[in-house]
């Protein structure tokens, strides 16, 4: 008993002191974050010091620290532009480090974000710019956005480059410039890039597969030191819609992996040779930039089985696929994810150990993994006060990450449909008392679930049927046939499945073969003896 309370103190991971909870800033600073006085003495940070601050999807930033003696000591004070930078949301932990190699600037090129700029004339540099910094000593780093307030509006600003390194402090010696194209905001959402926060349903396969990628990417002398290989390669297989694309990009971006997309029949070509090149230079790109992930989608169309492929090309591109799978060096830091539909299509020596070496079934939600997704989807969506995800979830029985998606994508379109006959499509700007007035309510959802068809049932007729007890004449005894079974499920407003004969043939149809001949060669057996 007590080697077991042993080994399961020795399990739970202690929080390290420096990893502290996001919390609203009181100082609306775009330069300054605030923590309780304890845990700077205990951090050994000064007020005024320098920090760096680590967030999610390898994103980091520096500012000043704050001592606040409100401040919990389990939490740390940052407002909106310092969260955005790091890619967190209020609850999410981050952790501080000193930062004392940080120096003045020689010089910074920032440029503004288009739509903040609008109808906005005049010197940006000396109206924004130049308050903003004079006799501030803000740190800055590359890549990040920050807020600043004008007379009129607030205009956002992206640090282009930074002179030296990639974070300094803005002196007064420092130069400024900032000339130059606006940046898109159409850009700057392209880069905010899809992590694990924006992953749902798939709780369980998550864990195995951080499990299996960031360990061998992260730290592979865990395994050098044990004596075993990493694991080379994963196969996720699923309906289509559940998210295995999106689970590798996610990956790849939150350990901050190469990421290599291999299309399965974009890669295939008629030339002889090129869709080998093709292959080829896919793992040559990925070892050069190491750590990295090969993500294969729809492998089957490029790797089927041999025996049953009639096409040339099909086979060397297996081959090949064996040869650089097995050519991949222990030290080379580079794992292949494959994604297919059809696992059982794929040709089975890809499925041995050394090359997949595990397989994960992301199969359709269950009815907590249907909250999650719904969530996700939902978090921007102005929703009403009486929509409950929860009744939502249970009844999307059968749908995957993209149903769910368009589910939500459909009932904010029938809520622009119930304004549509105050909206002017001839007018350039709509009035803001209409957008104010637009939430997506729980009657847009149900109207959403009438129209939309969930994947994993798409191969039989789910309905509400529209036959009732006035329909069936001359009927006084029960009987059990398929128009009573639809009055009874219409009346009880259920849906009902409706599957023929030939359909659970089909389905059962290996099965019974394998019964079948187990049974014939037991007769035998009998016979025989």
């Amino acid at each position: 008993m007590a080697h077991r309370a042993k080994f399961s103190a020795s399990k739970s991971r202690k929080k390290s002191p420096n990893q502290l909870v996001v919390d609203e800033a009181v100082d609306d600073d775009n330069s300054v974050v605030a923590m309780h006085p304890d845990v700077l003495k205990k951090l050994q940070i000064f007020r005024g010091d320098t920090i760096l601050i680590k967030g999610k999807k390898r994103k980091d930033t520096i500012c000043i620290t704050l001592a606040d003696d409100t401040c919990e000591e389990t939490k740390i004070r940052m407002n909106k532009a310092v969260r955005s930078n790091l890619r967190v949301q209020l609850g999410d932990v981050v952790s501080v480090h000193q930062c004392s190699d940080v120096k003045y600037g020689r010089r910074v090129h920032i440029l503004p974000v288009d739509d903040t700029i609008e109808g906005v004339t005049g010197n940006l540099f000396d109206a924004y710019l130049k308050p903003y910094f004079m006799e501030a000593y803000r740190p800055v780093r590359k890549g990040d956005i920050f807020l600043v307030r004008g007379v009129m509006r607030s205009v956002e600003f992206k640090v282009i480059e930074t002179d030296p390194g990639e974070y300094c402090v803005v002196a007064p010696d420092t130069e400024i410039f900032c000339e130059g194209e606006p940046v898109r905001r159409e850009d700057e959402d392209r880069l905010d890039e899809v992590g694990y926060d924006d992953v749902g349903g798939v709780r369980k396969q998550m864990a195995k597969i951080r499990e299996l990628v960031e360990l061998p990417l992260r730290h592979p002398q865990l395994f050098k030191s044990i004596g075993v290989k990493p694991p080379k390669g994963i196969l996720l297989y699923g309906p289509p819609g559940s998210g295995k694309t999106l689970i590798a990009r996610a990956v790849a971006n939150e350990i901050g992996a190469f990421f290599f997309c291999i299309n399965g029949p974009v890669i295939m070509s008629r030339l002889a040779g090129e869709s080998e090149s093709n292959l080829l230079t896919a793992f040559e790109e990925a070892e050069k930039n190491a750590p990295s992930i090969i993500f294969i989608d729809e492998i089957d169309s490029i790797a089927p089985k041999r025996e049953k492929t009639h096409g040339e090309v099909e086979r060397r591109i297996v081959s090949l696929l064996l040869t650089l799978m097995d050519g991949l060096k222990s030290q080379a830091h580079v794992i292949v994810m494959g994604a297919t539909n059809r696992p059982s299509s794929i040709d089975p020596v890809l499925r041995r150990f050394g090359r997949f070496d595990r397989e994960i079934d992301l199969g359709v939600p269950d009815e907590i993994g249907r909250l999650e997704v719904l969530r996700i989807h939902t978090k921007n969506m102005k929703l009403s006060e009486e929509v409950d995800l929860e009744i939502i979830a249970k009844d999307t029985h059968g749908y995957v990450g993209a149903d769910l998606a368009a589910l939500c994508t459909e009932a904010a379109l029938q809520c622009i449909r119930e304004k549509m006959d105050m909206i002017n499509l001839e007018d350039e700007s709509i009035d803001a008392k209409i957008l104010n007035s637009m939430a997506v309510t729980n009657e847009h959802f149900q109207t959403a679930l009438g129209t939309s068809n969930p994947s994993a049932l798409r191969e039989t007729v789910v309905e509400v049927p529209n036959v009732s007890w006035d329909d069936i004449g001359g009927l006084e005894n029960v009987k059990r046939e398929t128009l009573l079974d639809k009055t009874i499920a219409n009346e009880c407003q259920e849906k009902k499945i409706i599957s023929s004969l030939s359909e659970v043939l089909v389905a059962v149809k290996r099965e019974l073969c394998v019964f079948l001949c187990f049974m014939l060669f037991v007769v035998v057996l009998m016979l025989k003896f």
